[in-house]
């Protein structure tokens, strides 16, 4: 097979459908094609959100938006300025579906299927002509003049402007890589902490709202806060999602084995807990420990930690030595817990990795190494916390690629 397009979009996902549709729109009769390596496009957006699709997130302003993404945040803010998420509800709503926002600020389509989010976009992209050949894995691709040869698994194609859009694949970075850019060694972003300790066996399912941080660096001020959740292999939830998103390069040079302290108590400092603690023992000092917990904590997870701090299922509050009342302030405010491997967060694999960001131009997302290549989504060394973000950024990069690409379309003569 040999085919020529005025525009190859090399992969079948979100910000590939999303570019596709809006070249289309801003240029009728334009040969668009959309190349997919496996039998089925969109699979990502199918099981995003546990089948929902979390299409984005319902914070509109560009620079807090841009705070979300450990890798990209200076390089998103101007494109976020140009298409925020605002303007990712406004066309999926012109369109005919609606978006609904959850108490967390997570924003899903109103019939809570991701199918509905997928038919959205193959109709646009159908109704504008837009071509999807699927089984079309690329092999290399080739400088033809000011244009490209892309050669498939399939046989080879020729266009004049060329997106690749093919997420977190390691064969496509290396062909980008042959290109003249520099990708940045792809490692594992949120995941889930495996933790075996007394302090949380027993407590699966048990959420409180945190803060935590790495520990034993000293110069490491970051700290992460949100709830965590206990689960059978150890923390999960928002806290330690944020952590290993910030923290992926570092966590992986550590082997995924490495200390956390955790405030149980959120922003309660060890000192006003150690207050509030004394002033339980003069005031409840008669009543067990155990069953009289100052905070608001789960009462499972207050017996463990007071059982930590060396307190006796039977001792009173008027008992407890000054050193015990000290270490359960220690416990509630900076329980440490060592780190012994990771597991990825639901179905959400997401790296840190990609085209080098220095590498881009961020007003059309095209290369700055070679001309009419551009890229959006998760190819490039951007990625987020969990919540939406990272679709946000595929349909941010889709867009500012597509203007840029009818642009240029329009100046051919």
């Amino acid at each position: 097979m040999s085919e020529h397009a005025d525009v190859i979009i090399a992969g079948g996902g979100a910000a590939g459908f999303f570019a596709a549709a809006h070249i289309a729109e801003a240029s009728p009769g334009a040969r668009v094609i959309i190349l997919e390596k496996s039998a089925e496009v969109l699979a990502k957006v199918r099981v995003s959100g546990g089948g929902r699709c979390n299409v984005t997130h319902a914070e509109f302003v560009p620079r807090e938006l841009a705070s979300y993404y450990p890798r990209g945040q200076k390089e998103l803010l101007g494109p976020f300025h140009s298409f925020c998420s605002g303007d990712t509800i406004a066309f999926f709503e012109n369109r005919g579906v609606a978006l609904k926002t959850e108490e967390d600020g997570r924003m899903f389509p109103e019939t809570d299927a991701s199918q509905t989010i997928i038919d959205c976009l193959l109709r646009e992209t159908t109704q504008r002509g837009v071509r999807v050949f699927t089984g079309y894995g690329i092999r290399e691709i080739n400088v033809r003049g000011t244009g490209w040869e892309v050669i498939t698994a399939k046989g080879s194609l020729t266009c004049d402007k060329l997106l690749i859009a093919t997420g977190s694949s390691p064969k496509m970075w290396d062909v980008i890589r042959q290109l003249g850019h520099t990708i940045v060694p792809p490692v594992p972003s949120l995941f889930t902490f495996h933790i075996k300790d007394p302090r949380i066996s027993g407590l699966m399912g048990l959420s409180a709202t945190v803060s935590v941080r790495l520990s034993g660096t000293a110069q490491d001020h970051m700290i992460f806060e949100g709830p965590l959740l206990i689960t059978h292999w150890g923390m999960s939830g928002p806290a330690v999602l944020k952590l290993s998103a910030w923290k992926a390069r570092e966590l992986y040079d550590r082997n995924y084995r490495f200390p956390i302290e955790v405030n149980w108590l959120h922003s309660v400092t060890f000192g006003e807990a150690l207050d509030v603690l004394r002033t339980q023992r003069e005031v409840c000092g008669k009543k067990n420990i155990m069953t009289s917990g100052p905070f608001d904590l789960p009462r499972r997870l207050w017996v463990k930690l007071a059982a930590s701090a060396g307190i006796a299922d039977e001792d009173r509050w008027a008992e407890v030595r000054k050193e015990l009342l000290e270490n359960l302030a220690a416990q509630l405010t900076k329980s440490v817990f060592r780190v012994q491997g990771k597991s990825t967060f639901k179905e959400e694999f997401v790296t840190a990795g990609g085209v080098d960001l220095r590498e881009i131009d961020f007003r059309t997302f095209e290369s700055r190494i070679r001309e009419n290549l551009f890229f959006a989504g998760e190819v490039l060394n951007i990625d987020a916390v969990t919540g939406g973000f990272n679709f946000q950024n595929a349909w941010t990069g889709g867009y500012m690629a597509a203007r840029a690409i009818s642009s240029k379309l329009r100046e051919t003569p």
